[in-house]
């Protein structure tokens, strides 16, 4: 279990190191600030002020590259053009080879490569997923 996760718990662990010293010392911050104040730092006011913090650095980061990498892979997952990588061209060309060798032959080749690499006229077939 842990070799098999291990980027995972250690990501996990980088978390959870990195968040607990930004509250810990948040928490210096807050006291240091609130002695020069001549005020006694109470926990209810660093809850508040730690938790904007937090989730305004959340909101800057976190959903930003959530956002990138989830959204950029859904754009992929559905086919959009602006995540193609364009090889049809070259499909294409491979297709027209092939057919080179003989019609019949040819045709044969790359309907089995098709049917092996999962295409369906030349597209690539999402898992799962019927239709043409």
């Amino acid at each position: 279990m842990w070799k098999k996760y291990a980027y995972a718990w250690l990501t996990l662990g980088f978390f959870a190191v990195s968040f607990g010293l930004h509250w810990t010392f948040g928490w210096f911050a807050f006291a240091d600030e609130a002695r020069e104040h001549g005020h006694t730092p109470e926990l209810a006011g660093y809850m508040i002020e730690m938790s904007r913090d937090t989730f305004e650095n959340w909101q800057s980061e976190f959903l930003q590259l959530l956002w990138q990498v989830v959204g950029l892979a859904y754009f992929l997952y559905v086919g959009s053009p602006s995540s193609k990588e364009n090889d049809d061209r070259m499909e294409a060309k491979i297709d027209a080879l092939l057919e080179l060798v003989g019609e019949d032959r040819g045709k044969a080749l790359i309907e089995q490569l098709d049917e092996k690499h999962l295409r369906h006229h030349g597209h690539a077939r999402v898992h799962g997923h019927g239709g043409d």
